[in-house]
């Protein structure tokens, strides 16, 4: 029997199931008992009526897809006035909108690491920063985690342009990154610094206009922000926020936004639609914060392994990715929906339970979610 070219793919299932590292897709219906602690729905929006609408309304006026990339007919004044209200939001000169948070990432990077440059990049920055790295002209070194003496060092090698990229919140643990120290230190060399707060948005800094504006970076002509519109504001799509220079630098040579197609008209119209709800009741932020501390504070009395939040996301440390996956399966079946994560998603090897909070969640189900999580730890 011939050899197929893909044979090498059944060694590496076996190596992965031997591993305990399978993934596989499992389809959620439109309605489910279960408590989601899973999601990334911070602020409780996807579901918002306000929010619903505003994606019916936009797929009944302009249709179902963008029809094409931004540059020819994926533009529409949707999309312009979701990029305005953003940018006046977070504090910044101008924004673009991409169809994805990895994409708005891949954009940043890419195009403002020509070679040439250097990038400095945290340890434990999401794969879409990773990848951006890997993408770009210019040449990166990796700095240990949250060190903003190692990055200086980094930055202190270089002779030429550069950027420092880093998570606000890094999305496995939940701690913040030292924005303000890490802007001091790049304004030192005359760096660039490029932050990914797509779990800052509508959960940290004033009414949740996120984690650089919370530092006092927004607006600084040396600062660029990406955002995710899927978490805080229910939807889907990505952003970059920054001088307005930069962003036109975008328009003009970032490759995810030249030859994608344009966001779909329903993600633009919720997205504008939650950023406006979360304008007139700012104090959703500051209830997903508390949602988190609560949470935490109940499974550290419980004798668990919780890493304190910063944001909205609680980090619980499982043995093995093994235990992991059971924890995670013996918590479904309790009816209580957590995140899985294990390596590679996590680089330092330690496999967790990964929960959100939520602004709409109540105590009782605070409650309910840590009386299952320590009734089933491993």
């Amino acid at each position: 029997m011939a050899s197929s070219p893909f044979d090498w793919i059944d060694e590496q299932a076996r190596l992965r199931e031997r591993a305990g590292l399978v993934r596989a897709l499992r389809p959620r219906p439109a309605e489910t008992a279960l408590l989601d602690l899973a999601g990334n729905d911070y602020l409780g929006l996807a579901r918002h009526p306000e929010v619903t609408e505003g994606a019916a309304a936009a797929a009944r006026t302009w249709g179902g897809g963008a029809t094409g990339s931004r540059l020819v007919t994926g533009s529409t004044a949707l999309h312009a006035d979701l990029e305005r209200e953003l940018a006046d939001f977070c504090g910044y000169e101008s924004a673009l909108v991409l169809s994805s948070g990895y994409a708005a990432n891949l954009a940043a990077v890419t195009a403002l690491a020509p070679h040439g440059s250097l990038i400095v990049s945290d340890a434990l920055n999401h794969a879409s920063l990773i990848d951006g790295c890997r993408l770009a002209r210019g040449t990166t070194q990796v700095a240990p985690h949250a060190d903003p003496e190692a990055v200086r060092k980094a930055l202190g090698t270089h002779q030429g342009p550069a950027i420092a990229v880093t998570d606000s919140v890094f999305s496995v643990d939940g701690d913040a990154a030292p924005l303000a120290e890490l802007a001091a230190v790049c304004r030192e060399s005359g760096a660039g610094l490029v932050v990914d707060d797509a779990h800052g948005l509508g959960v940290i800094g004033d009414g949740g206009r996120g984690a650089p504006h919370a530092a006092g970076l927004a607006g600084a002509p040396d600062t660029v922000v990406t955002v995710t519109l899927s978490k805080s504001l229910g939807s889907q799509g990505g952003a970059v926020l920054g001088p307005a220079r930069v962003i036109d630098h975008l328009v003009n040579a970032a490759r995810t936004f030249i030859f994608d197609t344009g966001l779909a008209p329903a993600a633009a119209g919720a997205a504008l639609a939650a950023l406006r709800l979360l304008r007139r009741e700012p104090g959703r932020a500051a209830r997903a914060r508390a949602a988190a501390r609560e949470l935490h504070g109940l499974l550290v009395g419980e004798g668990l392994s919780a890493v304190r939040p910063d944001a909205a996301v609680v980090s619980v440390r499982a043995p093995s990715p093994e235990a992991a996956v059971r924890w995670a399966a013996d918590c479904r079946g309790a009816g209580l929906a957590v995140g899985c994560f294990r390596p590679p998603s996590v680089p330092d090897g330690v496999s967790r339970l990964r929960l959100t909070a939520r602004a709409d969640l109540s105590e009782a189900q605070l409650a309910e979610a840590v009386r299952v999580i320590s009734r089933t730890a491993p």
